[in-house]
């Protein structure tokens, strides 16, 4: 645990997977083929509220779900990636592209196509049902699962640790 409190300092920029982290990994399916999701709004408060903090958040999905986009979006959350099926390739150019460190950023994934990253992120996270091989690797494990509120776990631990908790950001809306 000291090991994963000593990074939470160094933290600028957050990267989330979306199914079985943003939501439970349930997609349901209408007859007409569209696809639904249910996020938590706790999880979108902690988002929003890292990006008025300055941080950097990015979404990075294998979906290519619309309504995606059009809820991380209303959260002010401007890169997001959707269809993105190696995320390892995606990721590196993310990063290189706008100078982030490697070690100042935390992922939270829950499933092996995450893995590649992971093994090369400062800070791998994971919700508590995430697959044994993503817990194996992952220097914290949320004891909350994907959808839950998990995301607004890991960004609140560090906004406090870094200061920024329950600050003027967090009551101006």
């Amino acid at each position: 645990m000291e090991s994963f409190l000593s990074k939470l300092k160094d933290i600028t920029t957050f990267i989330f997977d979306v199914d079985g982290v943003l939501t439970n990994g349930e997609v349901y399916v209408t007859e007409t083929g569209e696809q639904s999701r249910a996020f938590n709004i706790r999880d979108g408060y902690a988002i929003q509220l890292a990006i008025k903090c300055g941080y950097t958040v990015c979404i990075v999905s294998g979906s290519r779900s619309k309504s995606i986009l059009y809820r991380l979006n209303g959260w002010g959350v401007k890169d997001v990636y959707l269809g993105i099926h190696t995320k390892i390739e995606k990721i590196r150019l993310y990063l290189e592209e706008r100078s982030i460190i490697h070690e100042n950023v935390l992922y939270m994934g829950d499933d092996i196509p995450e893995m590649e990253v992971m093994k090369i992120i400062g800070l791998p996270v994971c919700p508590i049902d995430a697959a044994e091989e993503i817990k194996a690797i992952s220097l914290y494990i949320s004891p909350i699962e994907g959808g839950k509120g998990c995301v607004r776990d890991v960004i609140e631990k560090v906004l406090k640790i870094q200061g920024k908790w329950m600050t003027e950001e967090a009551f101006s809306w």
